[in-house]
């Protein structure tokens, strides 16, 4: 290993995370996006926010995605040279003021958001943008019924991350304290498919620190990482490609609170011996 990815996986074990990481040329960057767009076309955006579960198993261009050699290359100094792909989703915040109006009772969505009076805008902002979209305090491996080795979570920039539209937040070395108590959201518009939360007394909020990324670069964090994501308030899309890897000698476990199949894993460096997933992973 040279002294760059050394100091590399220091860092990463120090604060579990890693960020603004060159990854995409322009090319690549370009053709991502142009392949996205023509998902978006055909899926509409509503499903293409959070439903692109997966696809690396139905699209060359997103598998490739997965096994980009700069990526691989950061993600075997922290795991080792045997590592299983484990999942795979993108995730898009769109501008809110370019949504349509919530249907009622809807409490994803903000209602008729454009035509809100200055009066309600203001009351709405002092409640933390009430029903819009984010990502609350939580840890990965709370979701993950695994053994036998880290999860590092990987957000691929297809569009700038930035703080107005909704960046990944962190908190340095969280990672380093167990899995924390979780519990049902109290705010609308979480994004977590199981709507949950570190209660906000277990987080050190005074600690966060905002990652943003330019187009084309990768953040990382471990899996017992505190992290969350703001509300998108600015007219341009935040979409990124999400993408969790474990070394080969991670296992699914048996956990009521996280049940979880794996049906998409795929070996994308070094070899599997333990074939712990196999069970699990369709025939390709």
């Amino acid at each position: 290993m040279s002294g760059k990815m050394t100091d590399v996986q220091a860092q990463y074990e120090k604060q579990g995370y890693l960020t603004s990481i060159p990854i995409l040329s322009a090319e690549e960057l370009q053709q991502a996006r142009d392949a996205f767009a023509l998902l978006e076309k055909e899926f509409g955006k509503d499903y293409t926010s959070y439903s692109l579960h997966n696809v690396h198993m139905e699209y060359d261009w997103v598998m490739a995605l997965t096994k980009h050699p700069r990526v691989l290359e950061v993600i075997t100094t922290v795991l080792g040279p045997d590592v299983i792909l484990l999942d795979s989703r993108f995730i898009c915040k769109y501008p809110v003021s370019k949504r349509s109006p919530a249907k009622a009772g809807d409490s994803n969505d903000v209602t008729a958001y454009n035509q809100e009076s200055e009066a309600e805008k203001s009351m709405s902002d002092q409640n933390s943008d009430t029903g819009l979209p984010y990502v609350a305090w939580h840890q990965d491996m709370k979701y993950w019924g695994l053994d036998g080795g880290p999860v590092v979570s990987v957000w691929l920039a297809l569009d700038d991350s930035l703080e107005d539209n909704g960046a990944l937040q962190v908190i340095p070395g969280t990672h380093c304290s167990g899995l924390l108590p979780h519990r049902p959201a109290k705010r609308a518009g979480n994004m977590l498919s199981v709507n949950q939360e570190i209660p906000e007394e277990l987080v050190q909020k005074e600690n966060s620190l905002l990652c943003p990324l330019l187009a084309g670069q990768m953040s990382i964090h471990d899996g017992l990482l505190v992290h969350a994501s703001d509300p998108n308030t600015s007219e341009r899309r935040r979409c990124g490609f999400v993408i969790r890897y474990v070394p080969a000698a991670a296992y699914p476990i048996q956990d009521p609170e996280r049940p979880r199949s794996f049906p998409a894993t795929v070996v994308v460096s070094g070899q599997d011996k333990y074939n712990h997933f196999s069970k699990q992973r369709p025939e390709l």
